[in-house]
């Protein structure tokens, strides 16, 4: 059924138009559809294209997943694409999950002895290209500022031109990340041992440009955090990228309720710059992986590129150990893709930005004023216990409109109000995760939401868990491989023989990559899956974002 709409339409009952479409048609319209949109105000038309955001359904994840999330991150206001070609706008709702990933994330740094820092967003080219495999590494995706000013047009005076004669000197690199910019720094920070280690992280932007982009996941311009220390020693770099690496772990599954795999990528796959990399790897629902975090141990390279050498306690001059770690919106893409279904959002109440809302549902002012007072009792009680809640007397919109946009954004419990439920003392509370629901008792209430709020985190790592074991396949033949990738996906345990050549061609024949070679596997003898050869242990593989 199409529906037309116009400004001047004050009052729309969808009830009354779905009756009436019943009757001349003969066609069933579904109770559940004219309950939820009943009596709305369209005098505003920012809320009459809300209302037709909401009741456009979105495609089903069985049936175009990545149209399923394209729709989703759009209708859930977290984010639109922008006026700048492969940006994007992160809109307040998607903007405050990101807050409470980053200020967890930030607590986390201070916890273990990490400081904030600020370092310039362009890097000159002579200081970009010193260190050779990181300025090869990011060379095809560097945008480029080369001009300082712009002028009136001569031909067309309404028009700006780059003036031919603001050419800089030296190119500036926007940077893909900042290595070569603060290791150019430290070199006028570090003369002695008693200078180090340097444990700093900053929160920036960075422009990688992408030519195929999607919201969240790959944008010419996205938000993260790099931390890049220096050490006097090898052991102590190598622990300070292992511990990073273990706190975006512990991060992505007690706070975003997402399971990963901890491991190490091989030579191909490595920062370009880095000894070695390790990474966290999460699966989507689709079968796909997902590279959530990043933490390289780089050697001395740096510290040789950018001549930044101390004086070490036997007094002997030695260049300095080099870590950079990092984490990105990228994150909302996989909270995204772990956790939520065709009815819209599901977040881990950690990162709701609401994680309790209150709708009353009433005829009249009385009503209205008799159920506030009950309701902001409650409200008033779990705040106290640091729960964020929001009581939703909007008069303009029905109970089941708020119902449906609380649903679509994912907030993780919702309890209902009727004069019915003030008489019984008693409320509905419906869980987003499992979209159940059940009265309860209005006394004790905070208690018991501070409970299920609990639970709700524990049982949606469990669910993402159980999925994981449930698509994780161990493989002994390229044919059977194949097989599990095109039928099944997910990820694929195989043996690899450690060259390149294997790991390329699996990649150019299937599209599968290494995701890992996960550190808290056993060795295993085996035969690797194309040449042959001997083979030490199982990879990781999958199909990846």
């Amino acid at each position: 059924m199409y529906i037309s709409f116009h400004d001047n339409v004050k009052i729309f009952n969808l009830n009354y138009i779905c009756n009436l479409y019943q009757k001349c048609t003969k066609t069933l319209v579904k109770k559940s559809i004219k309950n939820r949109f009943l009596f709305l105000d369209y005098n505003n038309v920012q809320k009459l294209k809300k209302l037709k955001k909401i009741m456009a359904k979105l495609t089903s994840r069985s049936e175009d997943y990545s149209k399923w999330y394209n729709e989703l991150v759009v209708k859930a206001d977290l984010a639109e694409n922008s006026g700048v070609r492969g940006c994007m706008v992160i809109k307040p709702y998607g903007y405050a999950i990101w807050e409470k990933m980053r200020d967890e994330m930030d607590k986390r740094f201070k916890e273990t002895g990490h400081v904030n820092a600020y370092f310039p967003l362009f890097v000159p080219k002579s200081l970009f290209e010193a260190e050779e495999k990181n300025a090869e590494g990011f060379a095809k995706e560097c945008a480029v500022v080369t001009h300082y000013r712009l002028k009136t047009d001569p031909d067309n005076p309404h028009k700006l031109i780059v003036d031919p004669d603001a050419k800089l000197e030296e190119e500036l690199i926007v940077r893909p990340t900042s290595e070569a910019i603060i290791w150019n720094t430290y070199k006028n920070w570090i003369q002695s041992y008693r200078d180090l280690p340097i444990l700093i992280n900053q929160w920036a932007n960075v422009v990688r440009w992408e030519m195929r982009t999607r919201l969240f996941l790959r944008t010419a311009e996205f938000l993260w955090q790099e931390g890049h220390t220096a050490h006097a020693t090898k052991d102590e770099a190598v622990e300070e990228a292992e511990k990073m690496n273990d706190v975006y772990a512990d991060f992505a599954e007690k706070f975003m309720a997402m399971p990963v795999i901890k491991g190490l990528k091989t030579p191909s796959e490595r920062f370009a710059g880095a000894d070695e990399t390790y990474c966290i790897e999460a699966l989507m629902q689709d079968g796909k992986a997902l590279q959530a975090g990043t933490s390289h141990f780089l050697g001395q390279n740096f510290a040789k590129a950018f001549d930044v050498k101390f004086t070490n306690k036997e007094g002997k001059i030695e260049h300095a150990w080099a870590t950079s770690w990092g984490t990105s919106t990228r994150l909302m893409g996989a909270l995204i893709m772990t956790h939520s279904d065709d009815f819209g959002l599901v977040l881990p109440p950690t990162l709701a930005p609401i994680q309790v809302v209150i709708v009353p549902i009433f005829k009249g002012e009385e009503q209205l004023a008799q159920i506030s007072e009950v309701a902001l009792d409650i409200q008033a009680k779990l705040k106290a216990k640091g729960i964020s809640v929001k009581f939703d007397d909007d008069t303009h919109n029905k109970p089941g409109w708020k119902f449906a946009e609380y649903e679509l954004k994912g907030v993780p419990v919702r309890i209902a109000m009727g004069p019915r439920d003030l008489e019984n003392k008693s409320v509905e509370i419906a869980r987003r995760d499992n979209l159940t629901k059940e009265v309860r008792s209005i006394d004790g209430l905070d208690s018991y939401i501070e409970e299920l709020l609990q639970t709700i985190q524990k049982d949606m790592y469990e669910k993402a868990l159980n999925f994981r074991k449930d698509n994780i396949t161990r493989v002994d033949t390229y044919e059977d491989f194949k097989k599990v990738l095109e039928e099944k996906g997910g990820f694929i345990y195989a043996h690899w023989d450690g060259t390149a050549e294997e790991e390329e061609q699996i990649k150019d024949e299937t599209k599968a990559t290494i995701r890992c070679i996960p550190l808290d596997d056993d060795m295993e003898e085996g035969i690797s899956l194309i040449s042959g050869k001997p083979s030490q242990r199982r990879v990781l593989f999958a199909k990846a974002y």
